[in-house]
């Protein structure tokens, strides 16, 4: 098996995908983050995967100390916790005014200079950062929503708590410091998105033993051809294709049980407008939704009269259909 090959094949089409969210609907969203963000989620489940960080940097192709600091500078700010040290920055550099290179190095003095340096360059090579001057009298400023092409901020709000919703539901229960992490939001839209879905019942809430509050849903729907929410739709349907993949290579050589419960098929059904089973082959789709939507409501019906245990299944089913014109 050629796993680099795959490897490679997959990071092409994700990259498709996001190239594909980041321009829709005529949106340029910022995507500078995404290769440290990568770099920082495969380098933290490879640890959760029992890989040493030696064995990681050698992965990477990185020296250990390379390695090691290229997490730290990506990593939690020294000066500001629970914040990324370019997450920091650019929060320092957005605020409407010319600030020095003096000034900066003195307000994330508790950081290493080379990071914060580093940081620095990285905002500007990614256009979110302009500068002017050199040397001592060299001045830093963030670019402006205008700048930058203004359409990232239209429409902020729509999806957002259908997405919150998907994130606490698939992975859940999440904490409000949770979904913080993930960046991308501002602490008062995540607190507006949590306030308007416990409003509507459809998270709930409990302190844990520190008396933090968790949150955590029950089920997640997003109706068919909702105007707002396909954000969420998106992400449910990737991560169930992901943990679908996932659960098959995790099975048991000898599970031959599991074999017809875990995994997926793939099947291409070339027609033409006239041949005799266009419409079966088309009306897969909807065939599969008034299904499992039917299915779906007798299971919650059941679980409603009959409270499920403790322990239980959570079994995940996705289709997906594409029609794509082929020849001239």
């Amino acid at each position: 098996m050629n796993v680099q090959l795959l490897i490679d094949s997959i990071v092409r089409q994700t990259t498709v995908l996001i190239a594909q969210l980041a321009t829709s609907g005529g949106v340029r969203a910022p995507l500078a983050h995404i290769a440290n963000q990568v770099f920082l989620e495969l380098a933290s489940e490879l640890e959760n995967q029992g890989v040493s960080r030696k064995v990681s940097a050698d992965m990477f192709g990185l020296g250990l100390r390379t390695y090691l600091r290229k997490i730290q500078r990506l990593s939690e700010s020294s000066t500001e916790r629970g914040r990324s040290l370019w997450e920091a920055v650019l929060d320092y550099l957005s605020r409407g005014q010319l600030v020095s290179r003096a000034d900066i190095l003195k307000r994330f003095h508790r950081d290493d200079e080379v990071q914060v340096r580093s940081v620095l360059k990285d905002l500007m090579d990614s256009g979110l950062v302009f500068s002017s001057g050199s040397g001592s009298n060299m001045v830093f400023r963030a670019a402006t929503a205008e700048e930058l092409g203004g359409m990232q901020t239209l429409g902020r709000d729509e999806g957002l708590d259908e997405l919150v919703w998907a994130l606490i539901y698939r992975e859940g229960p999440l904490s409000r410091g949770n979904l913080l992490g993930r960046g991308g939001v501002s602490a008062a839209e995540v607190d507006s998105a949590l306030a308007r879905l416990t409003e509507s019942e459809r998270i709930s809430s409990e302190a844990n033993a520190d008396g933090d509050l968790l949150y955590h849903a029950t089920e997640l729907v997003i109706p068919l051809g909702a105007a707002a929410g396909w954000e969420a739709a998106v992400f449910d349907h990737f991560q169930a294709m992901v943990k679908t993949i996932s659960s098959r290579l995790n099975l048991k050589p000898d599970s031959a049980g599991g074999r017809d419960t875990v995994g997926g098929s793939t099947y291409t059904f070339d027609i033409s407008d006239e041949h005799p089973l266009s419409g079966e082959v088309l009306g897969l789709l909807r065939e599969f939704r008034v299904r499992a939507t039917e299915l779906r409501g007798r299971v919650e019906a059941h679980n409603l009269a009959s409270k499920l245990p403790k322990e239980f299944r959570q079994v995940i089913a996705y289709i997906g259909q594409s029609v794509l014109d082929q020849g001239e």
